[in-house]
């Protein structure tokens, strides 16, 4: 299509600042400083939505090729911004950084062929990993048609069945992915810390917290997602139909959530071809699965979303059995899996009652909204429920304790204060 010519001459210069801005943000989060990195991404996005947005409003009555181009420009503009507000950090903490680096001179120096040749023995690997799941989804775009018409699915329903998983399902198990993505950068320099400091107890002591947290997170998200899978989708696409793969591939959040955090340990200790093997092993896993899955009429698109949580379940499963045996970590099953799933599964319930019960109300005689409506204030209402349930449970079954609520930034002494005086903690 010509018509992409010009979006993509617009959006070619971000590759050159977006490489820069990349490598400043390494520099900074190697050093455990995620301050610059949380600013530049605050730059860097209120740039792209106004950059975007004033020429897409400037050429959309002249020419809709040109109003793509200058909303694809955006993106240009915002790594400009970024990578502006990390060189104003940098050259205003400059001396501050270069005195922190001459008073560690317990590290041998090394030349700059080396430390090269480091870098890119380390960055290949992970680059390679970042790119596995783009030509996955180039497999499944042409495989996962093709199955579909094998069920004996028409053109168009095949379409509209692909949409729903990758168009409108997908998007939505990458929503909690914003923590737990921030958790496994912090995590690479964190390990590495450890390690030079030749401190095993503090590999293990961050790791067990890392990947507490990552099924903390994850076992909810998950579970919440497939609850509501079709009011959330109705809610976001006036499309129900897309929570039918969804209520599947929600499960998947467990399992990226755990993949991300453990690849973020297993680099850090260096080991950075690790989750590139164990994703390419979960990826083939995927392939073959979707072939079979996909052709049951009874399943079609549903087979996708099956086989894409075992994928990645077993990347990450892989990921979680090297960090054990590296690090020697050992994980209390009552405090890791079987309390948060006691919460999740009260959450769940409750979640589930809350929505059917908010649904008889407000499409009820007394309150009479539209069924659009009720299912916007049911959903919004079981989600801000399920929230404060499964935190509740958290508390009441021990999932959580004092010395975690402490680590959280700022409110912990409150919500620890609160929580005593409720009587969920004692004192």
């Amino acid at each position: 299509d010509t018509r992409a010519y010009y979006p993509i001459v617009a959006i070619s210069p971000a590759i050159f600042f977006v490489t820069i801005m990349s490598t400043f943000r390494g520099y900074f989060e190697g050093q455990q400083k995620m301050l610059p990195t949380a600013l530049s991404q605050i730059f860097e996005q209120l740039a792209r939505v106004v950059v975007s947005l004033a020429l897409v409003l400037f050429f959309i009555k002249n020419s809709l090729e040109l109003a793509a181009a200058g909303a694809t420009f955006g993106a240009a503009a915002g790594a400009i911004a970024g990578l502006l507000a990390l060189l104003v950090i940098y050259f205003r903490e400059r001396k501050s950084f270069d005195q922190n680096i001459q008073d560690q001179d317990f590290f041998a120096r090394q030349s700059s062929w080396s430390i090269a040749l480091s870098i890119f023995s380390l960055s290949i690997p992970i680059t390679l990993s970042h790119l596995v799941m783009p030509v996955i989804s180039l497999i499944d775009l042409t495989v996962v048609p093709m199955r579909l018409a094998a069920a004996g699915f028409d053109k168009a329903s095949r379409m509209a069945l692909y949409g729903q998983l990758t168009g409108m399902a997908a998007p939505l198990i990458h929503i909690p992915q914003i923590i737990t993505i921030a958790l496994a950068v912090s995590l690479v320099p964190a390990i590495s810390e450890a390690l030079a400091l030749n401190n095993r107890d503090l590999v293990r002591y961050r790791t067990f917290l890392a990947v507490r947290l990552s099924l903390l997170l994850g076992l909810p998200a998950a579970a919440g997602l497939s609850i509501l899978a079709e009011p959330v989708s109705l809610l976001l696409y006036k499309n129900a139909a897309a929570g039918k793969p969804l209520t599947i591939l929600a499960y998947a959040v467990i399992f990226i959530a755990l993949f991300q955090v453990t690849s973020g340990i297993l680099q850090g200790m260096g080991k950075t071809q690790l989750p590139l093997l164990h994703l390419l092993l979960g990826s083939a896993v995927k392939v073959v699965l979707n072939w079979i899955l996909i052709g049951i009429p009874s399943l079609n698109i549903q087979g996708a979303a099956a086989a894409s949580v075992a994928g990645f379940a077993l990347a990450s499963l892989l990921n979680l059995y090297r960090v054990k045996e590296t690090t020697g970590l050992k994980l209390d099953l009552s405090k890791f899996l079987l309390r948060p799933l006691f919460a999740v599964a009260f959450m769940s319930l409750a979640v589930h009652l809350w929505y059917y019960f908010s649904m008889l109300f407000l499409t009820g005689t007394l309150v009479s909204l539209s069924f659009e409506n009720a299912n916007t204030a049911a959903t919004l209402s079981a989600i801000g429920a399920g929230m404060l349930l499964y935190f509740l449970a958290l508390l009441i079954t021990g999932g959580v304790d004092r010395e975690d609520l402490l680590t959280i930034p700022r409110a912990g002494q409150k919500i620890l204060s609160l929580a005593e005086k409720l009587g969920f903690l004692k004192h």
